[in-house]
Order: C-alpha cells, then sequence, then structure tokens
C-alpha cells in the first residue's frame, strides 16, 4: 500500500470516527436520521423473547423517534441474520451469539442494545416419553424441535449436549416455529422434545403435555446452566452501516430503551392489551402467565455486561469448533455508546 493510499485512508478512518462523534454529542431528536425508513428483521415475532420490539411498534416509539419500520418476520433467527448478511433487512432483532459467530467468519456485525438478559429458551419433553428422556443425556437418537436450524434455540440445545458428552449430530433438529405450529407438533406426537420460549412453553406446560429439562427464564435457571447471566435478543447490525447512520441508530435505540421502561413497570395484562389477539394463542390468561413468567428476563439496562458476552461465547465454543479455534474481540460485538445516550435523553 502507498503512503498516499495511507493516508486516505487514515482521513477517511478520521472523518467516519468525527461524524460518529458529532452524532452522539447532538440529542438525537434535534436531528434528522440519515435513513427514515427502515427494514428490520425478526425470527419469531409473537415469541416473548421479542416483545420489546412488539412494543416498540405497538405503541408507536418507533413513529415517536420520525422512524418508518417495515418488519420482516421470518421462520427463525439464523433467517433474519441471513437477510442481513444478504442485504435485504437493514437492522435484525435476533440473538446475540451472531454477532459472535459471525465475527469469526470474517463479519463485523455489532449489536447496540440488549433486549433480554436471559435467554429465555425451555427444553421440554413430551410428558409420554418423559421415562425415557429423563435429563438432556438421554436425548441421543431423539427428535427435536427448535424454532429453526442454526437458530438460538438449536445452540442452547447444543450447548446442553455438549455438556453431557454428545454432539449436535445424536440428535435430529426439526424447525418448528414459534406460534401454534410448534404447539401443535409437540401434542401429535411428531417430536419427542423441544427448544422453545413462551408463550410455546407455558401453553404446553398449563395443558400438562411436557416436563421441562432446562429452563433460562429465571436467574436460578441461567446461574445453574452458565452460571449467570447470558444477553438473548439484541438490535444488531453490519458496523458500516451503524458507521454511516448514527442518528438512526441512535432513533432506534431510543425506541427499544423506551420499550423496557415501559416493560419495568406494566403488568402482564398491559402487556396482553397492547400485543395483536394472535398472539394469545386463543388463551389469554394463558398468554398473561406466560409474560409473568417471562418477565425477569427483559434487560433493564439496555447494556450488556462483560460477563454475559463471556458466558455467550463459552455456550458457543463448548460445541463449536469453529469458534474453538478463533480469535473473538468480545468489546467489538457490543457498542454501548447508543444505549448511554439513551439513558440520558429518554425519558
Amino acid at each position: 500500500m502507498t503512503t498516499l493510499s495511507r493516508t486516505r485512508r487514515q482521513v477517511f478512518a478520521a472523518l467516519a470516527a468525527g461524524a460518529l462523534a458529532l452524532a452522539a454529542s447532538v440529542p438525537a431528536f434535534a436531528q434528522k436520521a440519515e435513513k427514515t425508513q427502515l427494514t428490520l428483521g425478526v425470527g419469531g415475532k409473537p415469541l416473548l423473547y421479542y416483545l420489546p420490539l412488539t412494543i416498540a411498534e405497538r405503541k408507536g416509539f418507533f413513529k415517536e423517534e420520525g422512524l418508518d419500520v417495515s418488519i420482516n418476520d421470518f421462520g427463525g433467527g439464523a433467517k433474519s441474520l441471513q437477510a442481513l448478511i444478504g442485504g435485504s433487512v437493514d437492522v435484525v432483532t435476533g440473538a446475540y451469539e451472531h454477532t459472535i459467530r459471525m465475527q469469526a467468519k470474517g463479519q463485523d456485525i455489532v449489536s447496540v442494545i440488549e433486549l433480554g438478559r436471559y435467554p429465555g429458551i425451555v427444553l421440554v419433553v413430551q410428558k409420554d416419553k418423559a421415562e425415557k428422556y429423563k435429563s438432556v443425556k438421554d436425548l441421543k437418537g431423539a427428535k427435536i424441535g427448535v424454532t429453526a436450524p442454526g437458530s438460538s434455540t438449536n445452540f442452547f440445545v447444543n450447548f446442553l449436549l455438549a455438556k453431557d458428552g454428545l454432539k449436535p449430530e445424536d440428535v435430529s433438529f426439526v424447525g418448528v416455529g414459534g406460534g401454534a405450529s410448534a404447539v401443535a407438533q409437540m401434542k401429535r406426537g411428531e417430536i419427542d422434545a423441544m427448544s422453545n420460549l413462551d408463550p410455546v412453553i407455558t401453553k404446553l406446560q398449563s395443558d400438562g403435555d411436557v416436563v421441562v429439562l432446562a429452563d433460562t427464564r429465571t436467574e436460578e435457571g441461567n446461574q445453574k446452566i452458565f452460571g449467570g447471566t447470558n444477553p438473548a435478543a439484541v438490535l444488531y447490525m453490519k458496523r458500516d452501516f451503524m458507521e454511516q447512520n448514527p442518528v438512526t441508530v441512535q432513533k432506534l435505540v431510543n425506541a427499544f430503551y423506551k420499550s423496557l421502561k415501559w416493560l419495568q413497570t406494566a403488568s402482564p395484562e398491559d402487556v396482553a392489551k397492547v400485543v395483536p389477539e394472535e398472539y394469545l394463542l386463543g388463551d389469554r390468561a394463558l398468554y398473561i402467565a406466560a409474560v409473568k413468567a417471562s418477565k425477569p428476563t427483559y434487560s433493564l439496562t439496555g447494556i450488556i455486561p462483560e460477563s454475559g458476552m463471556k458466558n455467550a461465547l463459552g455456550m458457543l465454543v463448548e460445541f463449536d469448533p469453529e469458534l474453538k479455534a478463533a480469535k473473538i474481540d468480545l468489546p467489538k460485538t457490543f457498542d454501548g455508546r447508543f444505549v448511554a445516550k439513551a439513558a440520558e435523553t429518554v425519558k
């Protein structure tokens, strides 16, 4: 590389950094977003894992920030990630783990706000087969439903299998989605076990269809499984999008931060009134129970703690050979400046 080329690159880098710093120093509401029309990808929007997204949409928080956000709901988190890489969506509400895995693949994906501090994922087995599958190590040869292959529900099972000396190839994974179809497949006995989220899990539990093997909806469950918090849903995007659209990203983060603040004081009944009717799975009382069970999972600050990042990496390394050999720069997976600004300005 010539000296002139190096100088140009340094100048461009300095200009980009200066623009980001300037945008961060001026209140977002006083600025116009670089991109007001956005496409957001998500994998299983009705799931309580993504409740902060639905709240931001239904409570009008995106519109308050001057944004017109179109939401594309895919069959699972892996598919929304593919859409981001392929360029058909601008940003994604998805699992934090994807930022780590994509860094190992040479893709610079960064999260900008934590929406869930616990995964909220639950591994259950069909009640009629509970005697056969008493623990994770008994699942060898089982047919296990996940929201979509390659999604966080899949990673969770892979991790649990690895802890008990099994490999992902020792079971069969089936994509079942995160709604009524997942419930139906478990009830019909088409799968032996399932890794999924609320309200699906609470529905199956209340109907007496399943037995729980592992539960990450509570602090106790996370401590037992991961040794602490493990970031779940986040808002993530390509780093160049973040750098080129700092005001837009700030406004997105503001909207999600408003959702987190609203959820801290909202009752499960309040949540049930806001979400679309179809999210209730035909049973409002059950949905309210599911919200109550999942309430502890949501982030209180929007900030991913260093310990949480390490726990997420530790989970992935347990079963992913590619990550064992990779050198992951964890601070690059999360940029907390936007949340810090939201905490100062959002009331």
